[in-house]
């Protein structure tokens, strides 16, 4: 199911997500607190991942080629220096500044090559925007104030996720199953698990084994382990649910 913003609206979302999450860092009276999304990081660690992820991309979608990644030279350094929300703030701002010169249809390097999905200015735009709004969350979760992801970034974010990042993953490691998600807002997606992999949207042939349902922002955040099975509605096999967080969370 289609339902991506135009890319004026993505370059939005990335710099309104971005925003979002540095205001919850200056709410935040630690920043060596552990956020509860990636225990393993600070929300230093937090800021500095994310802007060092903008910067990577900024310099990704200048380079404007789709069979490798930017050179170190091209990348320059990525870590933070000097005031950390300032940092972030420009790091936001070089990824904006290389997706508004490119066209949507430019080419760009990704590691999503495998799914099929597009290597595309536009694409870099629309992961982008999930990766802001669901650090975000982290960033507001940590100081206890979790807001839900903006419908936009929700309702696009679970067909993002299955087309682009299961979809990448390579064969379903095991039985073959068809999975249906249903957001409450209307949209649903029905991928196939099986040794071709996460295929999205197959043609008809027979019931999901299981079905999940949710808001698309709680979808999203399940999707991406941030919430727990239980804050979900899960019918039918709910191993296959278990199974499909654990592949798609290995890394």
């Amino acid at each position: 199911m289609t339902t991506t913003p135009p890319y004026p609206e993505l370059l939005s979302l990335i710099e309104s997500r971005s925003t979002a999450l540095r205001d919850a860092v200056a709410a935040a009276p630690d920043r060596d607190v552990t956020v509860p999304g990636c225990p393993d990081w600070s929300v230093t660690d937090l800021v500095a991942h994310v802007g060092a992820v903008h910067r990577f991309w900024a310099a990704t979608v200048a380079a404007a080629d789709d069979t490798r990644p930017p050179s170190a030279e091209q990348l320059g350094d990525r870590s933070p220096h000097g005031d950390l929300l300032e940092w972030s703030a420009a790091s936001t701002a070089l990824l904006l500044a290389a997706l508004r010169d490119a066209d949507p249809g430019a080419p760009s390097w990704a590691w999503w090559a495998g799914s099929g999905a597009p290597l595309t200015a536009a694409a870099v735009a629309r992961h982008q925007v999930q990766e802001a709004a669901v650090h975000a969350f982290d960033a507001q979760e940590t100081i206890g104030r979790p807001e839900p992801l903006p419908a936009a970034v929700a309702v696009d974010g679970v067909g993002e996720f299955l087309s682009v990042g299961l979809a990448s993953l390579g064969p379903w490691p095991h039985r073959p199953a068809r999975v249906a998600f249903q957001a409450i807002e209307g949209p649903s997606w029905t991928p196939d698990l099986s040794p071709a992999g996460a295929k999205e949207s197959p043609a008809a042939s027979g019931d999901p084994v299981t079905r999940i349902q949710a808001t698309a922002s709680d979808l999203v955040l399940f999707l991406y382990n941030r919430i727990p099975a239980p804050a979900v509605r899960i019918d039918g096999d709910r191993d296959v649910a278990d199974q499909l967080i654990t592949w798609s969370n290995s890394d």
